[in-house]
């Protein structure tokens, strides 16, 4: 029997759909949304809170492995104390569910957010993670998150971490990473000169089964298929849905000016703003990951063609969407 965690995310919503076609017994829990009808057939659904220690450790039982997706994302100081509870305190619930019910293996989703990216050259897993004031909360979160596993592991867990990049997939469109095609086909003008690792959500769903199913434990790997810049992904994908493509720079100054001018409206209205001064940095700042580690472990795995990835999602998303609101 296989348990996964936030089974109705990006990258949950796809692993249950990969694990189906295997003879897997699958438990999928959720927190508050509810899973849409095509993916209920994949699974027994169960809504627990992973905060929730006795629900949680009840959903374990019989489980022989277990894929932690649940999270949240956010880098809206507001939601500090929130993101924290979900990703460091939830993490350790479930590490401790998987250690009582005498789980086979656990394969913990973290982030590339997690690494230190001060370093020279491309990342790789050796990268020393931190938690100083350079890295967003959202990646000291992952950090303290993987500090559970490994705190697992000196408990005698079999455990793998996985730190994938921005991750690409037809998800939701009015938040996460999936928001990118939503821009791209509203065809919002600005661009920067940032760069940053990319993969296809497919890709980490099948690194992350392939990971499960093998002799490894005890390991982080980073997933990333493509080190481009921001400018090249939002217009493959305009290209995509033959929409204008991104034409007016943003320079590190306008992007200063913008997040403050978001964060005072955040401040006024309440409502979350649009830039914060982590996304900012972050759009500016050039960044290349290593993923050789995992392509070594397994040379029979291969990372899908950007361009194929990105004519993949837009076609997904036209038919999930239908465009009707736009």
């Amino acid at each position: 029997m296989i348990l996964v965690t936030g089974a109705t995310g990006l990258v949950g919503s796809h692993l249950i759909k990969e694990l189906s076609k295997t003879n897997s017994l699958i438990v999928a829990l959720y927190n508050k949304t509810k899973p849409p009808a095509e993916l209920e057939k994949f699974a027994t659904w169960k809504q627990v809170d992973i905060l929730d220690v006795t629900a949680l450790e009840d959903a374990m039982q019989g489980i022989k492995q277990v894929y932690h997706c649940a999270a949240m994302v956010s880098f809206n100081p507001k939601e500090r104390a929130l993101l924290r509870r979900l990703n460091i305190e939830g993490t350790t619930n479930v590490v401790n569910a998987c250690i009582n019910a005498n789980v086979e293996k656990l394969v913990h989703v973290s982030s590339v957010a997690a690494l230190d990216k001060k370093t020279s050259g491309l990342v790789t897993e050796k990268a020393n993670t931190v938690i100083d004031d350079d890295n967003s909360e959202y990646g000291k979160t992952k950090y303290l998150s993987e500090m559970q596993v490994w705190r697992g592991i000196g408990e005698g867990l079999n455990a793998v971490i996985v730190n994938p990049s921005i991750i690409l997939g037809a998800g939701n469109w009015d938040a996460g990473s999936t928001a990118i095609f939503k821009s791209a086909y509203n065809e919002f003008p600005w661009y920067t000169n940032g760069s940053n690792g990319f993969v296809d959500v497919d890709d980490v769903v099948k690194a992350m089964i392939l990971l499960m199913n093998s002799s490894v434990t005890n390991e982080r790997f980073i997933l990333s298929g493509w080190n481009l810049t921001y400018k090249n992904v939002f217009n493959e994908i305009a290209k995509a849905f033959n929409k204008k493509q991104s034409h007016k720079k943003v320079t590190p100054f306008l992007a200063a000016i913008v997040w403050r001018i978001e964060k005072l409206k955040s401040m006024i209205t309440g409502s979350n703003p649009l830039l914060t001064k982590e996304t900012a940095t972050s759009a500016q700042t050039k960044i290349e990951y290593d993923n050789s580690k995992l392509l070594k472990q397994f040379p029979e795995f291969r990372y899908s063609s950007f361009e194929k990835s990105i004519a993949k999602i837009c076609e997904e998303l036209k038919v999930k969407y239908s465009f009707s609101n736009f």
